[in-house]
C-alpha cells in the first residue's frame, strides 16, 4: 500500500513528507520544545538535518473536513500540516516571533491533534495541484501571512535551529518543496478494496 511511486507525481491527502525551503535548504521541523515568550505553544523551526523523524508532517484536510487518501492536493485547497511525532499541528496566531519580530509559527493542538482554525493553510501553487518537484507557498488563512525562514539561528536547546516565522509578503524563504517522504498513491476506483489504513 505504502508505494513510494516513481510515476506518483503530485502530493496527495495523506502523504507524509518533509518540506524544505529552497532559499535556505532547512526544513521544516517542530519537537517537544516550548517557546519561551510568546504563545509559550511548542516551538516550530527548521533544520539543516536531513534525517531527522522531527521533521515528518502529514498532509490532511481542514478541520472537520474530509479528503480522500490519496487525492491530488489542489492548489488553493485549505489544508492541515500535522506533526506525526508530537501530534500538533502547524499553526499560527497573533504573537511575535522570539528573533525576528515576525509572526510567530507554532505546533498546536490537543491530544487527538485538534486544534482550530489557526491550523489551516491554503496552498499557493501554480497550475492545477501540488506537484513534488515545483515549490509551493503556504499562505496561513487567519491572518494571511506566510510560511517562512527568517534567516535568524536560534542558540540554545535547539542550537543551529532556523527561525521558522509568518511573513507578510510572498517574497524571501516563503518557497517549500516536497523534500522525502512517503507519497500515497490516488486508490485504484475498481479495486473493490476497503481496507482503511490509519497512519
Amino acid at each position: 500500500l505504502f508505494l513510494a511511486a516513481r510515476n506518483n507525481r503530485h502530493v496527495t491527502c495523506g502523504t507524509v513528507l518533509k518540506l524544505q525551503n529552497t532559499d535556505y535548504k532547512v526544513r521544516l521541523h517542530s519537537h517537544d520544545v516550548k517557546y519561551g515568550t510568546g504563545s509559550g505553544q511548542q516551538s516550530v523551526t527548521a533544520t539543516e538535518l536531513q534525517e531527522d523523524v522531527n521533521s515528518h508532517w502529514a498532509v490532511k484536510a481542514a478541520t472537520g473536513k474530509h479528503c480522500e487518501r490519496g487525492e491530488p492536493v489542489k492548489c488553493g485547497d485549505t489544508i492541515r500540516l500535522h506533526h506525526l511525532a508530537t501530534n500538533k499541528n502547524l499553526h499560527s496566531h497573533h504573537f511575535q516571533s522570539p528573533l525576528s519580530g515576525n509572526q510567530e509559527i507554532s505546533a498546536y493542538g490537543d491530544e487527538h491533534g485538534e486544534g482550530d482554525t489557526g491550523d489551516h493553510w491554503m496552498l499557493v501553487c501554480s497550475g492545477d495541484s501540488w506537484v513534488r518537484s515545483n515549490p509551493v507557498r503556504l499562505q496561513h488563512t487567519d491572518t494571511d501571512m506566510y510560511l517562512g525562514v527568517s534567516g535568524r539561528t536560534f542558540g540554545r536547546p535547539i542550537n543551529g535551529q532556523m527561525e521558522v516565522v509568518g511573513l507578510p509578503n510572498p517574497y524571501s524563504g516563503t518557497e517549500w518543496i516536497a523534500a522525502e517522504g512517503l507519497f500515497i498513491h490516488p486508490t485504484e476506483k475498481d479495486s473493490g478494496s476497503h481496507i482503511h489504513t490509519e497512519l
